[in-house]
């Protein structure tokens, strides 16, 4: 059996000798350093903000007009800006690449439950985006006006999000499998010029229509003024007055040399994010042009180690930050997977013949894929092949030291395994790793290169292996510029400078260990209280993984209104298996010896179904709220469970509880 922190992988010196974190520290030394690794590169990176990043802006050699210098303000988070004298823009470092190579080379590999596999070159790209973006500004879309999707993982979306960003207005997308209020929630906000939309999509072999909703949310937004529609969902029938996607693309290319980027500074808004609005409206993350490109193109080349031509697959929606990193591929002259489907439909083997396909080299997934993998009894390497595949990134949530282990020997044996913790408001992460390092079971490698991210006590001193709340010291280029109609940065600093001033607090609980490695342990609103003390959730997730039997869990702790407290775990059983006496036994027999006593709940509870959100993640804080005695519309939103119906079940629990 794998033990925490078991070493399992290290590079050869071979492959160490390739990567394309061993030339920037060549590139580095050469400039007067003296670096001989991850470790003292990442303490430089935070010391010198303005040295590392830029040495990031002269490496990959940023496009900009203005001056290079300074690389940081003086301001403090969150007014900290980066490059501010200078202009540029992001979807103009997407595709400088077009003319770096063979045109006619693949840029993307698209591929859905309604499509096949089909790729799309460097010039198709590029010819589509220019001519879309100048279609825009004909259309009068200029910089700063908000262009929204409701559209899936597609091509087409890719393009409509170059073209926007390309010409300075603002992006901002939905994944249609969002119900209409979700979509109102987060698209009012922002007040959209232009809505792009399919007319529905295919899930796990189902069709769904969407112009119902669709028109419940143009109801909603009276700011829109254009509606372009692509019919992607045979059958489903076309919006009345909305221009078809294809009408957009008539008439002569806009060759390269007569198109010109919207270069812009570093306070305007490239797009904006929003985080999953469980039990509130979303908050709006604005992210600018500038600290994306900095931060994607480190991320890319150092913590993805993507090359010139290899290929990103990662599974996502549109309506997930991740979505936003898959340019990641182009910025490094490679290519990026698309996939809208089920991840798992038919079953699990659907990504692993994507992966084999696209000949992937860098494939994102969840800790939640694997397990399903593990449970039909998938085998990798014997199933697939897959020369290509170097790197496996664990990211989304917290991933076990049996997750890393499984990957580790049933993939590939060279493999990369690797996990991330990131979030929605840097569009990027803060522990991260690198193959100059080892892979040990269940642990992030090491902070990101830039990122002073500690665990901090609650009178905000720094804590080596021990438990404590997830903290950024410094600015990161990719921090939110603000929320969205927050001129004031009120919100902003409610919601994560409130704790510790000038120090931002991202609501995860974090374990940091001596050699650099770490551990995510929950977010800290779902921390469990037992006794006095604090324990994480994933701990029992961890245990509860290795159940034979069973498919999900959920796990709260709630005050019992008696000044104690009640830790009812909730279990999802596969098809076709009873939670039994003896298997009730076997789970309080297995969380007491391989946790403690402590992580014992008061209560096996069989569920139906587990709630997530629409990215996946266990819907712990609004179950608790539920227990609490709060109504559904209170405790959480529905449309932002990707199970609604598995909430409604919680929330009858609840009122049977409480009589």
């Amino acid at each position: 059996m794998v033990t925490e922190g078991q070493l399992l992988w290290q590079a050869s010196d071979a492959r160490k000798a390739r990567l394309n974190l061993t030339a920037f520290i060549a590139w580095l030394n050469a400039r007067g350093h003296d670096f001989t690794g991850y470790a003292d590169l990442q303490a430089w990176s935070i010391a010198d903000l303005s040295g590392f990043w830029g040495a990031v802006r002269d490496y990959f050699g940023l496009i900009h007009e203005g001056s290079p210098d300074p690389v940081l303000s003086d301001a403090p988070m969150p007014r900290a800006r980066w490059l501010p004298k200078a202009r540029l823009n992001y979807a103009e470092h997407v595709l400088r690449h077009e003319t770096s190579g063979d045109p006619a080379r693949a840029m993307l590999h698209h591929v859905s439950e309604l499509r096949p596999m089909a790729t799309m070159s460097w010039a198709e790209v590029g010819a589509q985006v220019r001519k879309l973006a100048t279609r825009l500004r004909e259309m009068g879309i200029g910089p700063g006006d908000r262009v929204v999707a409701y559209m899936p993982n597609l091509a087409e979306t890719v393009i409509a999000m170059l073209a926007t960003t390309a010409i300075g207005a603002v992006w901002s997308s939905a994944a249609p499998e969002f119900g209409a209020q979700t979509v109102i929630d987060r698209f009012s906000q922002i007040a959209p010029k232009l809505v792009f939309a399919v007319n529905g999509y295919r899930y796990g072999g189902k069709d769904f229509d969407r112009r119902a909703d669709l028109d419940r949310i143009l109801s909603a937004l009276p700011t829109v003024e254009t509606v372009v529609m692509l019919d992607y969902l045979p059958g489903a029938g076309m919006r009345e007055n909305a221009l078809p996607w294809d009408s957009l693309f008539t008439g002569p290319d806009v060759p390269r040399d007569v198109f010109t980027y919207s270069r812009v500074d570093t306070n305007h808004p490239l797009w904006v994010l929003f985080t999953s609005g469980t039990t509130g409206l979303p908050k709006p993350i604005t992210h600018g042009h500038h600290g994306i490109v900095l931060e994607h193109l480190k991320t890319a080349a150092f913590h993805y180690e993507l090359k010139e031509g290899q290929a990103l697959l990662c599974y996502s929606t549109t309506g997930w930050m991740v979505w936003n990193t898959l340019m990641m591929a182009p910025l490094m002259n490679g290519r990026a997977v698309l996939y809208d489907g089920h991840p798992s439909h038919p079953d699990a083997r659907r990504m692993w013949q994507i992966a084999e396909e696209t000949r992937a080299s860098v494939f994102a997934t969840s800790p939640t894929f694997i397990q399903m993998v593990r449970q039909q009894g998938i085998d990798p390497a014997h199933d697939f092949t897959l020369p290509a595949l170097e790197t496996l990134l664990l990211v989304g949530s917290p991933a076990t030291p049996e997750t890393f282990e499984w990957a580790q020997r049933a993939v590939k044996p060279d493999l990369w395994v690797t996990s991330h913790s990131g979030g929605t408001e840097f569009c990027s992460g803060t522990l991260a790793g690198s193959p100059l390092l080892p892979t040990r079971a269940g642990e992030i490698q090491a902070p990101a290169l830039g990122v002073d991210v500690r665990a901090l006590s609650e009178e905000g001193d720094t804590l080596i292996d021990a438990e404590g709340e997830l903290a950024i010291l410094a600015p990161m280029p990719s921090m939110p510029l603000y929320l969205w109609g927050d001129a004031e940065f009120v919100r902003y600093t409610d919601s994560y400078f409130d704790t510790w001033p000038g120090i931002w607090r991202h609501g995860d609980r974090l374990r940091m260990l001596a050699h650099g490695g770490s551990f995510v342990l929950g977010r800290s609103d779902a921390t469990l209280n037992r006794f006095g003390v604090r324990i994480g959730s994933a701990e029992i997730y961890r245990t509860m993984e290795g159940v034979a039997g069973v498919a999900d869990s959920l796990i709260i702790c709630a005050e019992d209104g008696k000044g104690g407290y009640w830790m009812p775990l909730f279990v999802q059983m596969a098809k076709g298996v009873a939670l039994d006496e003896a298997k009730r036994a076997e789970i309080i027999r297995r969380l007491r010896t391989e946790r403690s006593p402590r992580h014992v709940p008061d209560e096996i509870i069989d569920v139906p179904e587990i709630p997530v959100t629409l990215t996946g993640k266990k819907m712990e804080v609004p179950v608790r709220k539920l227990m609490l005695g709060l109504p559904l519309s209170k405790a959480a939103s529905r449309d932002a469970a990707r199970n609604p119906a598995a909430l409604d079940w919680f929330a009858d629990l609840a009122r049977r509880r409480q009589g």
